[in-house]
């Protein structure tokens, strides 16, 4: 029964979407598709491929090279990873850098529709858990289940800071929760596909829940 099951779950960055996902995709035997590493690939290919003579992504480039950009996940030690024409880049988009332009990236309306049919076609079959910040309301609005985490902004910083401490990165807590901040602004601001909850999903605030906790709730909905 579960095999076949379409669960969608939003929120803003650093609330552990992705790998709140990946548990319970693993829980549920269910493939797991983290559409905010697209977005984050995009961004890396901008920053890569794109940059102005002021080192700022030429957006307009950008759209403009969108038809060269293959982006694919594939299977790599037991998980999804993505790959750039070819290239593995999982690492890479986690870069300070990327996030720090992903917004920008992920509000243009042509890059919104080059990727909103690689989504769908990869839930087509059913027996996916698929997390970003449109999903319930966009991608797969008849989802079977749809989720919405949120965090306190601090908290969510502090999240952040950790994980960016463990990849080697140098930054303050300041900087991080002002990045997040800023993103949070973008992405529910934007004209196109803005972050904000389907009405049809499940709120879930896990600012004193662990990531474990957080999990146990949700499934007790799935179940």
């Amino acid at each position: 029964m579960t095999k076949n099951w379409v669960i969608a779950i939003d929120g803003y960055s650093s609330t552990g979407k992705s790998s709140i996902s990946k548990v319970i995709a693993k829980r549920l035997g269910l493939i797991h598709m983290d559409t905010g590493a697209l977005y984050r690939g995009i961004t890396y290919y901008a920053l890569t491929h794109c940059l102005d003579e002021n080192k700022e992504v030429n957006l307009e480039q950008l759209i403009e090279e969108l038809p060269k950009i293959n982006l694919i996940f594939e299977k790599k030690d037991d998980e999804l990873q993505l790959f750039l024409n070819g290239t593995n880049i999982d690492k890479e988009i986690r870069q300070p850098q990327v996030s720090a332009n992903v917004s920008q990236v992920a509000k243009l309306p042509e890059v919104r529709a080059f990727l909103l049919d690689t989504q769908r076609n990869m839930a087509k079959t059913g027996g996916v858990i698929m997390d970003g910040r449109d999903i319930g309301t966009v991608v797969l609005p008849n989802a079977d289940f749809k989720f919405f985490l949120t965090a306190s902004t601090d908290e969510r910083a502090k999240r952040r800071h950790l994980e960016l401490l463990g990849f080697g990165e140098n930054i303050s807590i300041e900087e991080v929760k002002q990045n997040l901040m800023d993103r949070d602004k973008i992405d529910s601001e934007r004209e196109v596909a803005p972050l904000r909850q389907a009405e049809d999903a499940i709120l879930i605030d896990n600012s004193d829940l662990t990531k474990e906790q957080t999990i146990e709730l949700m499934l007790s909905y799935i179940k």
